[in-house]
């Protein structure tokens, strides 16, 4: 216990003096200290630690307690907010008609409105071209020549 908290005053010391909007790489956000366990890794961003052990030839990190709590905390929260709007859809009925199929008579009476508006708008047309067809044609004014 003693040489992690010899780990972590140079890890406060250098996360105090990194600016708090550093414009740094990714690349050097993390730095890494060997312990006689394993490693500890920490954010130099946000002053997070974990601690590191190699397994397999790979390095594996797990969370602290501190970031497991407030990953359990989030993810608890996020489960009751989707039960919650789970909840909601289940209850809310759709509105009345929506999925009903229209039955033979409605399809009929929307078809009979929709040719008696066709036969008008058409008749209208006709009616126009009578106008425009019993009109005199006025002959162009001739072009004057100019030479």
């Amino acid at each position: 216990m003693t040489r992690f908290a010899m780990l972590s005053v140079p890890a406060l010391v250098l996360m105090m003096s990194a600016p708090a909007n550093s414009q740094e790489p990714i690349a050097n956000r993390f730095t890494m200290e060997k312990t006689e366990n394993g490693f500890v890794r920490m954010d130099t961003l946000t002053g997070e630690m974990s601690i590191c052990a190699e397994k397999a030839g790979q390095l594996v990190c797990r969370l602290s307690a501190d970031e497991r709590r407030a990953f359990e905390e989030t993810l608890s929260d996020l489960s009751a907010r989707v039960a919650a709007l789970e909840q909601r859809f289940d209850t809310v009925a759709p509105p009345s008609g929506m999925n009903d199929i229209p039955d033979e008579a409605e399809l009929d009476r929307a078809l009979g409105a929709m040719e008696k508006m066709m036969r008008r708008f058409f008749g209208m047309v006709e009616e126009l071209q009578r106008d425009f067809d019993d009109k005199p044609t006025i002959p162009p004014e001739p072009i004057p020549d100019r030479t």
